[in-house]
């Protein structure tokens, strides 16, 4: 069971941040803001959520927004989250689909020469 803990709280705190920052989050103008994955410290104390945000270049600017509004969201999870400790949440911008998302803007460049 113990095992199985950390998978089950990185799915639950995933779920619950995206609910949150649908609602709760003012990001950018055409700032699109998905949560990627969550990674649980083993202690509960903490944990990483990846983010990613389409167009690149307001992933500052939609960093900056969570930060201010993050008193808010860890008390709407801890409302929320019936587990104890709820870990507190610490962001960080998932590089992967900034890549992904320059290989796809190349391949269509590629396409488009053929």
């Amino acid at each position: 069971m113990a095992q199985n803990r950390i998978p089950q709280v990185n799915e639950l705190v995933k779920r619950e941040v995206a609910r949150v920052l649908l609602r709760e989050v003012d990001f950018p103008e055409g700032a699109l803001v998905t949560v990627v994955r969550v990674e649980a410290f083993p202690n509960l104390q903490g944990a990483k959520v990846y983010i990613s945000v389409i167009p690149e270049d307001k992933a500052k600017d939609a960093l900056k927004a969570l930060q201010r509004e993050i008193f808010d969201i860890q008390q709407i999870l801890n409302e929320r989250l019936r587990m104890r400790p709820v870990p507190k949440i610490l962001w960080v911008l998932e590089k992967a689909t900034a890549e992904v998302q320059r290989i796809e803007e190349l391949l269509d460049q590629i396409k488009e020469k053929r």
